[in-house]
């Protein structure tokens, strides 16, 4: 049962979240909060058996926002990931999120589907990055960087994958497009973190980009 802790401030929005993941049979809301105030200091008396696998977190909040709130929440619970909620392009948030170590991105516009999708995949150590984000993510860091060639060198399955991934999809879509297990693309996924020394797909889109390992 993936356990999931929401922080978002639109009631209406969390209720739908909620129920939806009362109809899953392995994914259950265990605490929701509306601000991220209240629940840094409800996270600081949680235990092991009452922590959350996955953080649903919303961008843009009342008072401490969902950026600022992001790497408390990563010290105070680092076993969790979080998968940010944004309606927000703004690029300095999107790639400010990736730094501060987001395991995911997932549009508001998004289908309830589509996000418990991103949910599964996350809490399995897959990739998730919304197609819009990934999109702006590279177009952002390609006016950015003067690429030199890559110190890292990805393997040409590791490559594809990352491909993929910087186009926005998901385990299940890279294993489907390239004919392999998603256990292989979980395989191949967890190879180019470690060689880019990085911890989630943001992350890796990110550094691929500024080094030149993608074009």
């Amino acid at each position: 049962m993936i356990k999931i802790m929401l922080i978002e401030d639109n009631a209406a929005y969390r209720k739908s979240i909620g129920w939806a993941l009362e109809q899953a049979d392995d994914m259950e809301l265990t605490h929701q909060f509306g601000t991220a105030s209240v629940a840094l200091r409800k996270v600081s008396t949680f235990t092991d058996d009452g922590a959350p696998n996955v953080i649903l977190l919303d961008l843009n909040l009342p008072g401490i926002s969902g950026l600022d709130a992001l790497p408390q929440l990563r010290i105070l619970l680092p076993q969790a990931k979080v998968i940010i909620l944004t309606q927000s392009d703004m690029q300095e948030d999107v790639l400010r999120a990736i730094e501060q170590g987001a395991a995911g991105y997932v549009l508001k516009s998004s289908s309830i589907p589509q996000l418990m999708e991103g949910i599964q995949t996350v809490h399995n150590g897959g990739a998730t990055l919304d197609p819009e984000l990934a999109g702006l993510i590279m177009n952002t860091l390609k006016k950015r960087s003067s690429k030199t060639e890559p110190a890292t060198k990805l393997s040409k399955r590791e490559l594809e994958v990352l491909t993929h991934i910087a186009d926005g999809a998901v385990q299940k879509q890279i294993a489907d497009q390239l004919g392999i297990s998603s256990y292989t693309v979980n395989e191949y996924i967890a190879g180019i973190y470690r060689k880019l020394n990085v911890h989630n797909a943001p992350a890796a889109v990110a550094k691929a980009y500024q080094t030149g390992v993608l074009p």
